[in-house]
C-alpha cells in the first residue's frame, strides 16, 4: 500500500501539522528512552490539525527509534493511506480510529505493551491506590475486556463505548492506553499510570502488608489529578519541554 506523496517535508504541509509530527516523533523516542517499546508493535497517534477524520501514526515495520516527523504516515478513519511510504498496522488503525471517533475532544492516543502495564492489566483487582501517582490518575481509568481480534467493527465499537469520558484505559491482558488533548498531555498521564503499575507490581511481589490512604485522601488526589477543562496543566507542558530538551541534546533526528 503506497500513498501518492512519497516524501513528506515541512514545506508540503501546514506549520501546525509539522509541529505535531515533531511532537509525536519525540513521543516515540521517549518510549525508547523509558523502555516502553515492544519491537515494531504498539502505536502512538495524533489527530491531524484541521482534519478531524484524519490522524498520523507510525509506519508499520519501523522500530520506534527510527520514527521521524517525515516518515509518520497519514490515514483517514476509513483506513485510506493519505500520505507516507509505509503501510499501517491493522490493529493499530482499529484501536486509534475507534478512540478518535468516539472522543472528538481527544487529539492524541498512546498505546503500550509494557511488562508492568500488562501485569496490572491481568490482575482482577485492577489499579490499586498504593501510590500518589496511582491515586492522581485512578479516577481517570477505565477497563476494557480483552478481545484477541482488535481490528473488527464490534471490537472498535466496544473500545469507543468503554473509553467514555476517561483519560486512561487498562486493556485486560493486553496493556495500557492513554489519551490527551495534546501529545504532551497523553504522555504525562501514561507516564503516571506506568509508574503506578510498576509500584503495584513491586509491592505485590514483596508480599508485604499494604498501606492504602483513606477515602478522602484518595478523592483529593483524584480531583487534583483530573485534567482541567481549559487545557493541560502548566506542569505538564513544563515537563514536556524538559523532555524535548533532553531529546535534542541526545539526538535531534526525530525532528527530520
Amino acid at each position: 500500500m503506497k500513498a501518492v506523496t512519497s516524501k513528506l517535508t515541512a514545506e508540503n504541509m501546514s506549520d501546525e501539522e509539522w509541529r505535531l509530527r515533531q511532537d509525536l516523533a519525540a513521543c516515540y523516542r521517549l518510549f525508547v528512552h523509558f523502555g516502553w517499546t515492544d519491537l515494531i508493535f504498539t502505536h502512538l497517534s495524533a489527530r491531524v490539525p484541521g482534519q478531524p477524520g484524519q490522524y498520523i501514526i507510525n509506519p508499520y515495520g519501523l522500530l520506534f527509534a527510527e520514527v521521524t516527523a517525515s516518515n509518520l504516515i497519514k490515514v483517514d478513519f476509513d483506513g485510506k493511506l493519505l500520505a507516507g511510504e509505509y503501510p499501517y498496522n491493522g490493529a493499530g488503525h482499529a484501536i486509534h480510529s475507534a478512540i478518535l471517533k468516539a472522543r472528538p475532544d481527544v487529539n492524541a492516543v498512546l498505546h503500550s505493551h509494557t511488562r508492568a502495564g500488562i501485569a496490572v492489566s491481568a490482575m482482577a483487582c485492577g489499579l490499586l491506590p498504593l501510590s500518589q501517582q496511582a491515586n492522581e490518575v485512578g479516577g481517570m481509568v477505565c477497563y476494557h475486556k480483552y478481545d484477541v481480534i482488535a481490528d473488527n467493527a464490534e471490537e472498535c465499537r466496544k473500545l469507543g463505548e468503554d473509553i467514555e469520558d476517561k483519560v486512561l484505559m487498562i486493556m485486560h491482558n493486553h496493556g495500557l492506553l492513554s489519551t490527551g488533548r495534546s501529545v504532551a498531555e497523553a504522555f504525562y498521564y501514561l507516564y503516571a499510570l506506568e509508574n503506578a503499575c510498576k509500584v503495584q507490581v513491586d509491592v505485590m511481589k514483596s508480599g508485604a502488608e499494604t498501606i492504602q490512604p483513606g477515602a478522602s485522601v484518595i478523592k483529593q488526589l483524584n480531583d487534583r489529578g483530573a485534567p482541567p477543562a481549559d487545557g493541560p496543566k502548566e506542569f505538564i507542558d513544563m515537563s514536556w519541554q524538559a523532555l524535548i530538551r533532553m531529546l535534542d541534546q541526545q539526538d535531534r533526528s526525530y525532528r527530520d
